[in-house]
């Protein structure tokens, strides 16, 4: 079985070009149909190839469904990077990682439609069996965190308190993004966090 830092390692390797627009072909069926009505044909057809082509790149569907989530996933740590680097006052960048990291998975488009339209595959992976999934995002996030604290003075704060934290409300939000914290407006998630998530773990004093 991978471990958290193995898979963790292949979300944050650098994608390839090779085989994108078969990876997005095969997105784009996800999304019109689901996983569970998708056929390879289906892919196939989109992607230009035939079916044994494809085939011979994945031998299942199953496969295929993990390579586009890897590669949801390293497109997630790619925006996260991105905006995270267009802030530069260390106290706003924490800040910008929670925000980030909330409002770009609670906004994903291949997980809203799941949970809508196939939640018997999605939900258990999300809630009874969704160890391996926080994990890897509290690892990812602990790795951000010190790499903040290692190049910024910030108020010293433990990392993976921190990132279990932010991991764990990110997670909630996806499955039930309806509620009273902003995922729609930045500012006034930026705000949330500032007033509410960096007090709870002891950051009072970033602003």
């Amino acid at each position: 079985m991978p471990t958290v830092s193995s898979i963790l390692a292949r979300i944050l390797e650098k994608p390839g070009a090779d085989g994108e627009k078969l990876l997005d072909s095969a997105l784009s069926a996800f999304l019109d149909f689901g996983i569970k009505r998708t056929s390879m044909g289906e892919i196939a057809k989109r992607a230009g190839i035939s079916p044994a082509t494809l085939y011979r790149r994945y031998e299942s569907k199953n496969e295929l469904v993990e390579a586009v989530g890897v590669r949801e996933a390293q497109r997630y740590v790619t925006d996260i990077d991105e905006r995270v680097r267009a802030v530069t006052e260390p106290g706003e960048q924490l800040i910008e990682i929670f925000v980030a990291f909330v409002t770009t998975i609670a906004s994903n488009e291949l997980l809203r439609r799941l949970l809508s339209t196939e939640p018997e595959i999605i939900l258990p992976r999300l809630t009874t069996e969704a160890g391996p999934i926080l994990a890897i995002g509290r690892a990812y996030l602990a790795e951000k965190l010190r790499e903040l604290q290692d190049s910024a003075p910030v108020p010293e704060f433990d990392p993976d308190l921190v990132a279990e934290v932010m991991a764990r409300l990110a997670l909630s939000l996806a499955l039930t993004p309806d509620g009273l914290i902003p995922l729609d407006d930045a500012a006034a998630g930026r705000e949330f966090a500032r007033r509410t998530l960096l007090p709870m773990v002891g950051l009072r004093d970033i602003g």
